[in-house]
């Protein structure tokens, strides 16, 4: 789908913060976030919803591994999962580290961004 933002950024037409990456899957930082490791795991692969995706429980070990990864990051802190899928019909699950949100949803600098990529890389 060429209008995808999400297609584009596994193109690297728009540029992201990547925590993860395979095959399969990339995870990169939310640039609004509600939370310091605001992360979206999307497959490469085009499919608008998350149910679609015709390998979930692939998909899900990647989220879990991400999420563990988090935890670990943050000293076993809660780590929050939301499937929305209405804003970009491209299939997403967004973690969210923490128990609540600590940031406002307005768009980070880029300088914040590379040092929240950098203590987040999985």
């Amino acid at each position: 789908m060429t209008d995808c933002v999400f297609c584009k950024i596994v193109k690297g037409e728009i540029p992201s913060y990547k925590v993860y990456e395979d095959e399969e899957f990339l995870g990169f930082l939310d640039v609004f976030p509600k939370t310091e490791g605001h992360t979206l795991v999307i497959p490469k692969k085009h499919v608008e919803q998350v149910w679609d995706y015709p390998s979930l429980g692939k998909y899900f070990e990647v989220v879990g591994k991400i999420a563990r990864s988090y935890r670990d990051k943050t000293g076993g802190k809660m780590v929050r999962l939301m499937i929305f899928g209405i804003d970009v019909l491209h299939a997403h699950i967004h973690l969210l580290p923490g128990k609540s949100n600590n940031l406002t949803g307005k768009k980070l600098d880029d300088n914040k961004l590379k040092e929240i990529e950098k203590k987040f890389k999985v």
